[in-house]
């Protein structure tokens, strides 16, 4: 039985991964870089911390690595200054988590100060009873930690949280961490692997709600 719900924020409850994915060739461009391959592009979701860092190595070995990510970070934080739009059933998906008395956690990749921010402008802040960042953990994902620590400041077991996770390395990490584990695709479908790692993939958090409505999470 889910007695509460583990949210990943980027792509799963605000629209931004198609916002990072334009600010790879300035940032690339400004360190003087070839331009970056959908590929490229396409591998970099997810990623953070070590796993962002080594990724970046590989592709641009050329480059410090720590100075290209601090390139796109600078380009995001004026990009995405004021919020970026809600994903489709976030608004209502909380509403009934609200009513049936299920508590929520934030569990990012990104900064707390970000988290906030995003909140803070979404206006959802008074939803979630806990945040934890990237920074909250020694490793980011697929490393399950993140949805271990915020499965200990819901109290619960993992197994009794339901994760919402949009990329490979989140659902990855939600499987190991041992909690039930729902995928909302954004801009990368899921894989046989993937597929097999979740418990439903959802074209929306409207049809996560009424699974849960419905009893089948």
């Amino acid at each position: 039985m889910i007695q509460g719900v583990i949210f990943d924020m980027d792509g799963l409850m605000f629209d931004t991964e198609r916002i990072w994915a334009t600010l790879w060739a300035p940032a690339l461009e400004r360190l003087g870089q070839p331009a970056p391959t959908e590929a490229f592009v396409a591998g970099a979701r997810g990623l953070a911390g070590e796993n962002m860092l080594h990724y970046l190595a590989e592709n641009y070995p050329a480059c410090d690595p720590q100075q290209l990510l601090d390139a796109v970070n600078e380009l995001g934080r004026t990009a995405l200054a004021n919020g970026a739009p809600a994903k489709p059933g976030l608004f209502e998906l909380l509403d009934w988590l609200e009513q049936a008395g299920i508590p929520r956690v934030v569990a990012s990749s990104s900064t707390r100060e970000t988290i906030d921010r995003y909140l803070r402008i979404a206006d959802i802040e008074r939803y979630f009873a806990a945040r934890v960042s990237g920074q909250d953990v020694a490793f980011s994902k697929p490393d399950p930690a993140v949805f271990l620590e915020a499965a200990r400041r819901l109290g619960l077991p993992p197994e009794h949280c339901l994760v919402l996770e949009d990329s490979f390395n989140g659902v990855r990490a939600g499987h190991a961490a041992g909690a039930v584990t729902v995928m909302v695709p954004d801009l990368t479908q899921p894989t046989p692997e993937i597929r097999a790692l979740c418990t439903a993939c959802c074209k929306t958090l409207l049809d996560v709600r009424d699974l849960l409505a419905a009893g089948q999470l």
